[in-house]
């Protein structure tokens, strides 16, 4: 089986420190190649992979001005897309623009749809799922107007988070500095508690940030630190609990995950793929309100720690990620015409 992996370009793969779908498509290609699988990523040229590189892009446009995203990024498909007789598979991890070239090439195609954003995409999926194998990443994210070849959340190497198994008092906000991440949220909460609070993350939305999070950093009760690459294997893991107070339907979220494998509990908003990722009560809590978060916080106490890396371990690791994903490739092979 020979799978072309399409990683997007907005960052390395994997990333330096932020860049959840090359993370993602990191992982992927690694356990596909640990299985034996024949696998060219196609990405920056600056990435790492066990599997065979290929691409044409020089560098990600996020870490370099100099190039143009949406200049590279069809140089980036062409380039793939010209090479596609010598796969049976192109496993499209970068968005919608790959669908233009999939009636193209003969070579089927998946494509692993990393958060449905909104009704205005649908135009460049629905026309083509006769012909592209479209992965949810949960069945919360899932479109009711689309079809989808399966569901298939992510995996993580549970075993590069090291696990804690006494955590801290404090508090951990991970992710994007976004009104959809409520971060200000995770500092009213905190604050409630008389709990420090931990902030770790790109600011993605400079407004938001300035009128509604730098106010409130002292460096004492909410404190806010560089974004993390490999360290925060260590640093999810030294905390009470994750607060992850979310304001929009978050496809999947990753660092719920990582911080479970490290066995501290998460308290997440009732959205998107949260009730699907976390058991209420044993792993975290789902609260519909700041009360119930700040009752979260001290329920919390009472969950075992082994438990969310239990969960983890059981339904999150890469290895049935990969597992998963092959089964999809010889489903769609075996019903190839010969």
């Amino acid at each position: 089986m020979r799978i072309a992996m399409l990683a997007p370009i907005a960052w390395r793969t994997p990333p330096r420190h932020y860049g959840p779908w090359e993370l993602v498509t990191h992982l992927l290609t690694e356990a596909l190649v640990a299985r034996g699988i024949d696998v060219t990523l196609f990405a920056t040229r600056d990435s790492l992979t066990t599997a065979k590189l290929d691409g044409i892009v020089p560098a990600p446009y996020c870490d370099d001005p100099s190039i143009d995203a949406k200049v590279w990024e069809y140089r980036h498909l062409a380039y793939l897309f010209e090479r596609a007789d010598r796969f049976d598979i192109i496993h499209n991890q970068a968005d919608f623009p790959a669908h233009a070239f999939s009636g193209l090439v003969r070579t089927p195609m998946v494509t692993t749809i990393h958060g449905f954003s909104s009704e205005r995409i649908l135009p460049m999926y629905k026309p083509y799922e006769e012909r592209v194998h479209f992965v949810a990443i949960s069945n919360a994210d899932r479109h009711p107007g689309l079809r989808y070849a399966a569901t298939i959340h992510h995996g993580i190497r549970v075993e590069d988070f090291q696990f804690d198994p006494k955590g801290s008092e404090d508090l951990l906000f991970f992710g994007r500095i976004h009104p959809d991440k409520g971060t200000k949220e995770a500092i009213e909460v905190a604050n409630a508690c008389g709990r420090r609070l931990h902030i770790y993350g790109i600011i993605q939305d400079g407004d938001y940030f300035e009128r509604s999070v730098k106010p409130k950093i002292d460096g004492r009760s909410v404190i806010l630190h560089e974004p993390v690459g490999v360290e925060k294997r260590v640093i999810l893991g030294r905390a009470h609990a994750l607060l992850h107070l979310i304001n929009f339907e978050e496809p999947f979220g990753l660092s719920v995950v990582e911080a479970m494998a490290c066995g501290t509990p998460v308290i997440a908003t009732r959205r998107g793929s949260m009730p699907e990722i976390i058991e209420h009560g044993r792993t975290g809590f789902i609260v519909d309100s700041l009360q119930q978060a700040v009752a979260a916080v001290e329920a919390v106490t009472g969950i075992d720690r082994h438990k969310p890396r239990e969960l983890v371990t059981q339904r999150f690791a890469v290895e049935r990620m990969a597992r998963d994903y092959v089964k999809l490739y010889e489903r769609i092979l075996d019903s190839e015409p010969s």
